[in-house]
């Protein structure tokens, strides 16, 4: 009897070489990267637009004050008057007052930061102004969000940009 004798085969290679693996773990890490971007992007886009939704909300409520009572909350009175009767500031406007203007009370924006409002507005020809100073906790920044935030003048630009305008006026 013969035997046959049967050399093991090689082994092939089935691995991945450290290259290969970082190579796929670095495609990976981008795609992770850029999904990640987007989501926070969309998440930032969605808190300014809901900032926008209260501020509007305060605008129908300022404008229903404004028919019962005649005028505006005063800077004062601030815009607890849409929901406190006790802020009002002239007891006899009390009688008046139809409120509570606003379902719940909201003296805060999403970030925290106590709503800004003025009367008169800081913009010739516009009543009032309310601001959220936005995430950065800082008024006067790129990130703020106004109830003038998209309104233009009669030449079409920005009410609350004065960059064009000169001391002199000219």
């Amino acid at each position: 009897m013969s035997r046959t004798i049967r050399r093991p085969r090689p082994a092939s290679r089935r691995a991945f070489t450290i290259l290969e693996l970082l190579i796929v773990i670095g495609i990976i890490l981008a795609i992770g990267g850029l999904v990640l971007v987007n989501v926070l992007g969309a998440s930032e886009k969605a808190d300014k637009s809901l900032v926008q939704a209260q501020i509007q909300a305060f605008n129908r409520a300022l404008e229903q004050y404004k028919v019962e009572m005649k005028r505006y909350p005063s800077e004062d009175e601030g815009l607890v008057v849409l929901w406190n009767k006790e802020q009002v500031e002239d007891e006899e406007e009390l009688a008046r007052w139809g409120g509570p203007y606003l379902k719940e009370p909201n003296t805060t924006d999403l970030w925290g930061n106590e709503w800004i409002y003025r009367n008169p507005s800081e913009i010739e020809g516009v009543a009032y102004d309310i601001v959220s100073i936005g995430p950065d906790k800082e008024e006067g920044t790129d990130d703020d969000i106004t109830s003038n935030d998209g309104k233009s003048g009669a030449d079409g630009e920005p009410l609350d940009d004065f960059s064009d305008f000169s001391p002199s006026g000219s």
